[in-house]
C-alpha cells in the first residue's frame, strides 16, 4: 500500500485538497478524482498534446506530472473556457471554421492556442503554426485549426480593444 500525500491545487477557479499516491499523474488526477474529463489520455508518453492543461498560465502535459508535484499549482483545463451561456471566442471559431472532427485533439489544441492569444494579440500564421506544431491531429489536416485561432485572434481584439 503506497502512502497518500495531500496535495492543494487550484482547478479552474476552484481550490481543491486532496489525498493522492505519490505516482498518480495529474491527467488521472483530473479525470478520476476530480470527474474533469476534458484532458485526454492518448500517447501517455507528452507527444501528442491530447492531455494539454494550463499549469500556472503555461501549457503543460497532464499525462507528464505527478499530482503531488504540482501542489500549490493552478491549473486550468477546457472544462473553464466556455460558461454556460457562450463559448469562449476560440471554441467558436473551431466551430464557425470546422476544425474539429473527432474532437479527441481538439482541448489541447483550445488551451495551447488560450496560452498563444493571451501572449501574442496579433500571431502571424508563423507563430500559430509553431505555437501549435506540438499537438497532433489525425483528422482535420491543420489548416482549419491555424484558420480558427488566426480569427479568434481578431474576435478577442475586437472584444477587447487596447
Amino acid at each position: 500500500m503506497t502512502d497518500e500525500v495531500e496535495v492543494t491545487v487550484t482547478v479552474n477557479g476552484r481550490t481543491r485538497q486532496s489525498r493522492v499516491e505519490p505516482r498518480r499523474l495529474l491527467v488521472d488526477y483530473l479525470r478520476h478524482d476530480l470527474g474533469l474529463t476534458g484532458a485526454h489520455i492518448g500517447c501517455e508518453q507528452g507527444v501528442c498534446g491530447a492531455c494539454t492543461v494550463l499549469l500556472d498560465g503555461r501549457t503543460a502535459r497532464s499525462c507528464l506530472h505527478f499530482a503531488v508535484t504540482v501542489d500549490g499549482s493552478d491549473i486550468r483545463t477546457v472544462e473553464d473556457l466556455a460558461d454556460l451561456d457562450e463559448l469562449h471566442p476560440i471554441q467558436e471559431m473551431f466551430h464557425q471554421m470546422h476544425a474539429l472532427q473527432c474532437g479527441f485533439c481538439t482541448p489541447g489544441f483550445l488551451l495551447t492556442a488560450v496560452e498563444l492569444l493571451e501572449r501574442t494579440a496579433d500571431p502571424d500564421e508563423a507563430a500559430i503554426r509553431e505555437a501549435l506544431m506540438n499537438n497532433v491531429c489525425r483528422c482535420t489536416g491543420y489548416a482549419n485549426i491555424v484558420d480558427a485561432v488566426a480569427e479568434a485572434a481578431v474576435e478577442l481584439r475586437r472584444r477587447n480593444p487596447a
